[in-house]
């Protein structure tokens, strides 16, 4: 019979998880309902980011919240239409999207046309351009969410919100992008 004697193994540190007693919120895009952008006759050029277009009023108001926090979904689409995402990814229930983007006359209107009949938006027409809007409350929370659809010389904003709502903030772009009115 043989044998040996063998060291002693080494005591190794097993690893440790660092565990976060707070969970860390992850960014889900959020939705944009539909609208027909699609390349457009437009003498208005599609603005360069989304602060330049709102007024400081609409800018001090929004101070504090992510614009295009990564995973939310803004930025600029292949049709070159501007997603402007005010939202933080920890607060689900509240944020602000506007989409500004090239869009046909015909397809425009129509799509206008059926937010006011078939979905009770009121549609008027200032400032040389058509703007149909709706608010509604959503959810047990009772949360103000609404939508303004803005369409002028080829180009629309669409703005939909919940529990965020600046007061002029479509007219601010209105403005911006049409400033001699």
């Amino acid at each position: 019979m043989v044998t040996a004697c063998a060291p002693e193994p080494e005591s190794i540190a097993s690893p440790t998880a660092s565990v976060s007693s707070t969970p860390t919120p992850t960014a889900t895009p959020v939705p944009i309902a539909d609208f027909p952008y699609a390349p457009s006759t437009s003498t208005t050029a599609l603005p360069q980011d989304c602060e330049s277009i709102l007024s400081d009023d609409i800018l001090a108001s929004l101070q504090g919240i992510p614009l295009n926090a990564p995973g939310m979904g803004g930025g600029i689409r292949p049709d070159s239409s501007r997603v402007c995402v005010w939202a933080d990814p920890g607060a689900s229930m509240t944020r602000l999207v506007t989409v500004v983007g090239y869009a046909p006359e015909r397809a425009s209107r129509d799509a206008l046309y059926l937010l006011g009949v078939d979905e009770g938006y009121l549609c008027y027409e200032p400032d040389e351009g058509v703007r149909c809007e709706k608010t509604w409350e959503e959810g047990t929370l009772g949360l103000t969410q609404g939508r303004t659809v803005y369409w002028r010389d080829g180009v629309a904003v669409d703005t939909q919100y919940s529990n965020l709502a600046p007061q002029g903030y479509t007219t601010a772009i209105v403005d911006a992008l049409w400033p001699n009115g």
